[in-house]
């Protein structure tokens, strides 16, 4: 059917576009007819026409009225605070966003007129906005209200009580209270499913109404428990159909002007479990005559830059997740499985693009010289962590024999000098126990276990790191814009807090300024062998900052560092990508580097990919502890040992041993005793007994309750442990004995970090 004629008194569609980007904020229908005169005889085609423009995603409508560019905010609309800035102003986001590219970043000046109204509100909540622009993909905002947590969907799982009252209970642990859901607001969700519903107004006393949104899936699902992460945190799961097709027909690049690196039996060393390949490594004796001792590395990662080429389909869906994101049962990928899993995966035996990096090291492993080259590469062999360990220590497999000699002995060799570097270097020694879920082949959980840290984690972490610091060098060097990798020292706040937790555990911390990460390796070794090792880990591991993306070099603290970037990771992050693309520009590698309009965002992609990724880690961490919960229901009513790793006035925090697996002791379960929160020594105090929990000791606790839905864990103390001895720090790290003791000997470790 051919479309009918608009009349000649209508406006273009672009004629709209343009009066629309003209005046933000301030366009509906009613606008649009007085600025172009549209009749009366001609406004129900001038409504047909915003209509075609909504549907084509050229505009947004809201509050039924006004209109917007498709890469426009509205007027007014839900933002999410995120962050204060260098200045302590309020920066948000929108809760949603359909335009190109990252999210605009929206100031709350609170500073100046609108303090009274940004001083209730603070970052994690959600406001309603009306904003004004200031510049591309920035806006200014002034809060209208505060969102109430009752005003905000909710994700639950759908029951039925005895009487046939439909209930929803919130995954949120935080929401204590179910709501009622009356049989018109069901939209057709059953029982046991997990749903997403909007609280209405409604009651003064007893449960409040909601009413049904979307169903999510089903609670029987083994699946369902990384879903309510993946819907809790807004984890994009879908790939436009644009960025589909660009990948699948994506093709093998030919060797052309690249370096051939076929001949060089690169291996790729990986966790078992890996989801993809995007680094290898090789290392071999350097002939150069004038670094005796010293060595040749090569660290080749996939050439994803290739591939996801600036603004297009690719870019547009890889930047809006920043990175991939895992759970025990899925990866979120950043890039679809066409990449991350063929062609950007250095798999074994097929031709693959690469950004390689050579490194020279003398002896003792400092690096003399680097260079970065495009190249075509053949996996020698795709080995693992625990294969290669094995190999070294005298028991290879097949796979692994073939490669022993040639490749990983010299391997190992190399690392033996870039180990005696970094132990110069004195980064961070922090050491956490990672869990791990091992999945049945029924998609239910099998077991959870520590995940094991062996020398070769090490031996890999250490090429990664050279790589990424030659990166960051070079980018420095050809003066081309670099995506930093910051990490800032510990705040003078969180290092008073460190000090005080030191002494309920009677150690000592001595106070001055350029504390250094040698000083927290000092305390680290002082408690090493102790009951409260792993407690003063992870507290220490808590004092310091969160890492984050930047244009802005700051160094970084954890590895003692003066620059790092991330080089070595493209297929699972954004920043990487950013990287190459920038090493491609600055050593004239190719015409598809850093494009001129990123440059000149490069701090709000640098905000925008570090939000993605603690988003990330948040839904991670959420999923981990569904997936313990839904496990320890089969061993509900059990003991087991643990230590506490949080008191407050309500109650313990309790980490078991075994599994990591942490869940609350009530206050009210202590019944021996009224107990006293203690704060400054972080201890729950009997008043009659005089008996004390305090943060780090060992109990024995009985599991009460486990609920996958919330992912909480409910405890009974049974037992406690008895005090350990306790040692003190004093000035520079060294160590002193509060009293004359036997000092006991440290059995020899070796930390193991996560990839920084």
């Amino acid at each position: 059917m051919a479309k009918k004629k608009q009349p000649a008194a209508l406006p273009s569609r672009q004629d709209i576009l343009n009066y629309i980007a003209e005046n933000p904020g301030k366009v509906g229908k009613r606008e649009i007819a007085r600025a172009f005169n549209v009749g009366a005889e001609h406004r129900v085609a001038l409504k047909g026409l915003l209509r075609e423009l909504k549907a084509a995603g050229d505009i947004s409508q809201t509050h039924g009225r006004k209109v917007t560019p498709k890469d426009q905010l509205p007027e007014v609309t839900l933002v999410d605070l995120v962050k204060l800035d260098r200045h302590g102003d309020l920066v948000g986001r929108p809760v949603e966003w359909k335009g190109s590219g990252e999210s605009p970043r929206i100031l709350f000046e609170g500073r100046r007129k609108s303090r009274r109204e940004t001083s209730e509100v603070g970052v994690g909540d959600r406001v309603l906005a009306r904003l004004e622009r200031a510049g591309r993909n920035r806006y200014r905002g002034r809060i209208i209200k505060k969102l109430e947590q009752d005003e905000q969907p909710v994700l639950g799982l759908l029951s039925v009580t005895g009487d046939g009252e439909a209930r929803l209970l919130p995954t949120d642990k935080k929401v204590r209270h179910e709501y009622v859901i009356s049989p018109e607001h069901l939209g057709g969700a059953e029982p046991g499913q997990f749903v997403v519903a909007q609280p209405l107004p409604g009651r003064r006393f007893g449960l409040r109404p909601a009413r049904i949104t979307e169903v999510i899936g089903n609670a029987t699902d083994p699946k369902a428990l990384s879903l309510i992460p993946i819907h809790t945190f807004g984890i994009p799961t879908r790939f436009t159909e644009a960025a589909i097709r660009e990948a699948e027909n994506a093709k093998p690049v030919s060797l052309g002007s690249r370096e051939d690196l076929r001949g060089i039996p690169l291996v790729t060393i990986d966790p078992e479990d890996a989801r993809d390949h995007d680094d290898a490594v090789f290392a071999e004796p350097d002939d150069d005559p004038n670094n005796k001792g010293g060595w040749h590395a090569i660290v080749a990662i996939a050439d994803v830059a290739h591939y996801v080429r600036p603004n297009s389909a690719l870019d547009h869906d890889a930047r809006l997740r920043g990175n991939s994101t895992y759970f025990p049962d899925r990866v979120v990928p950043m890039l679809p499985e066409a990449l991350s899993a063929d062609l950007c995966s250095l798999v074994e035996g097929k031709d693959r693009a690469c950004l390689a990096v050579h490194l020279w090291f003398d002896r003792d492993g400092n690096k003399r010289r680097h260079k970065f080259v495009r190249g075509l590469m053949r996996c020698a062999a795709g080995l693992n962590y625990r294969q290669v360990q094995a190999a070294i220590d005298g028991m290879p497999d097949r796979t692994a024999e073939k490669f022993l000699e040639p490749v990983l002995k010299p391997l190992y060799a190399c690392h033996a000098a870039l180990d005696a570097a970094r132990t110069a270097r004195q980064p961070l020694a922090v050491t956490a126990t990672e869990r791990r879920v091992i999945m049945g082949k029924d998609g239910h959980i099998a077991a959870i276990k520590p995940r094991e840290h062996l020398h070769s984690h090490q031996v890999i972490e250490d090429f990664m790191i050279a790589a990424n610091v030659a990166a960051a060098e070079e980018l420095e060097k050809r003066r081309q814009p670099c995506m930093y990798r910051v990490h800032e020292q510990p705040s003078d706040e969180k290092i008073d807090s460190l000090r005080k937790f030191l002494a309920t555990l009677d150690y000592r911390l001595a106070k001055g300024q350029g504390l250094r990460p040698m000083h927290f390796n000092a305390v680290l070794e002082a408690v090493r062998g102790s009951e409260h090792e792993r407690l003063v880990n992870e507290v220490v591991l808590r004092t310091q900052m969160q890492a984050y993306y930047s244009p802005d070099n700051q160094g970084h603290f954890g590895l003692n560092l003066p620059r790092y970037a991330h080089f070595t990771s493209p297929i699972r992050r954004y920043a990487d990508v950013l990287v190459h693309r920038a090493l491609i520009s600055g050593c004239r590698l190719g015409d598809d580097g850093l494009p001129q309009e990123d440059v000149e965002q490069f701090e709000q992609i640098a905000e925008h990919i570090s939000l993605t990724e603690r988003r990330s880690m948040q839904a991670e961490r959420d999923a981990m502890d569904r997936f313990v919960a839904a496990f320890m229901m089969e061993h509900v009513g059990a003991t087991f040992s643990g230590r506490i790793t949080g008191v407050t006035r309500f109650g313990l925090f309790v980490e078991l041993d075994e599994t990591g697996a942490d869940g609350f002791v009530p206050i009210s379960t202590l019944s021996d005793d009224f107990y006293a929160h203690d704060e400054a020594h972080r201890a729950l105090v009997g008043r009659r007994t005089r008996r004390r929990y305090r943060l780090g000791d060992g109990v024995t606790v009985r599991l009460e309750e486990a609920t996958p839905v919330t992912g909480g864990m409910r405890f009974e103390i049974v037992g406690s442990a008895d005090a350990a001895p306790r040692r003190a720090l004093g000035h520079k790290g060294r160590v002193v004995p509060k009293k004359p003791t036997n000092r006991p000997s440290w059995a020899k470790h070796r930390s193991r970090k996560r990839k920084q």
